[in-house]
């Protein structure tokens, strides 16, 4: 009987599935293809296809083909895609609560790093992206320094000119006493050809696949700072779909999907700093514990700075459950 039951169930939730109208999707990256972070969002995209019973359907467009890296916030919010790859720290202060995972020496790596934001974030991504339906949100593998300069304490960047990975790094390259040169990453090479900047901070496996092992030399290999993602989908396409279509989007938005896209960066990342370290023409160098301690010093006003642009929102509690959950998941940097 109970061998019917489950024959019953099955052929139930088959004609559910099938009776679904065929929804295509269209999601928007700014990284080139071959990057990790695409790769695994093509995964995660053929799990929703193949759990939806083929009712979701996806195109991948990657490189900015649908928008600048500034705008995909929008560009998901407006529906020119249906879902959208944000990187908050591209627009200061619109995004002042995610931002905390932006701070120095904060994240320690990209796996349970990005479990630890997802899990973290869902409780404040629809105060602070309202506009949208917040799928999931990311951490990337620590990234540094690079450039034509050997860098080892602050005092190094005082009148560099730097392409900041987000605006939480912009500030600490003014409070450093650098001027700022605003590249989104596939801009960041151009921008160091040109001379218009001296120093981008990167990460290292991406620093080869955007080309700038070309215009970089030195690299110190301290895990300084991270970037946060956040994939978001058109709010109005969320609730367009059908019960069984959003209980397969929600499957698919959690901390463990989280850490399935940015493991594979990760790993990417890591490798890649082993590679750049044996390339002919680099130096990927470790610092001194007082080096190290004095660049933590430095970065101490960030989290001042940071605090003072939160709204709606206790920015120490904030912060405390952000350590918390990184923490928990063994990706706070130590």
């Amino acid at each position: 009987m109970m061998r019917w039951i489950l024959v019953l169930v099955f052929l139930c939730g088959g004609a559910a599935h099938a009776q679904d109208p065929v929804v295509r999707l269209k999601l928007s990256t700014w990284l080139p293809p071959a990057h990790q972070v695409n790769v695994a969002l093509k995964a995660w995209a053929d799990d929703i296809e193949k759990d939806s019973g083929g009712s979701i359907k996806y195109t991948l467009f990657t490189a900015e083909q649908l928008g600048k890296a500034f705008d995909h916030y929008d560009i998901a919010r407006d529906a020119i895609a249906d879902f959208g790859l944000v990187n908050p720290g591209y627009q200061p202060g619109r995004f002042p609560i995610v931002a905390a995972g932006e701070l120095p020496f904060l994240i320690g790596n990209g796996k349970g790093g990005s479990a630890a934001m997802d899990a973290w974030y869902r409780k404040y991504a629809p105060q602070e992206m309202k506009d949208v339906h917040e799928c999931l949100a990311i951490a990337l593998e620590p990234g540094t320094w690079s450039g034509r300069k050997r860098i080892v304490l602050p005092e190094d960047v005082r009148g560099l000119k730097v392409r900041p990975a987000n605006a939480t790094i912009g500030n600490f390259v003014t409070l450093l006493g650098g001027t700022n040169v605003q590249a989104s990453a596939p801009e960041a090479r151009e921008v160091l050809e040109r001379g218009v900047a001296d120093e981008v901070t990167f990460t290292l496996g991406s620093l080869v696949l955007f080309g700038m092992d070309k215009v970089t030399k030195y690299h110190p290999d301290m895990p300084f700072y991270s970037v946060t993602m956040v994939w978001v989908m058109n709010k109005a396409k969320y609730e367009a779909l059908s019960p069984s279509q959003r209980t397969v989007m929600d499957n698919h938005c959690n901390p463990e999907w989280a850490e399935k896209i940015g493991s594979p960066f990760a790993d990417f990342e890591q490798a890649g700093r082993v590679k750049l370290a044996a390339m002919p023409g680099h130096d990927v160098y470790k610092l001194t514990p007082d080096q190290t301690a004095a660049w933590r010093k430095a970065a101490e006003p960030l989290k001042t700075q940071w605090a003072s642009h939160v709204k709606g929102a206790d920015p120490e509690v904030v912060y405390s459950e952000l350590v918390a959950a990184l923490k928990q998941r063994g990706a706070l940097a130590e």
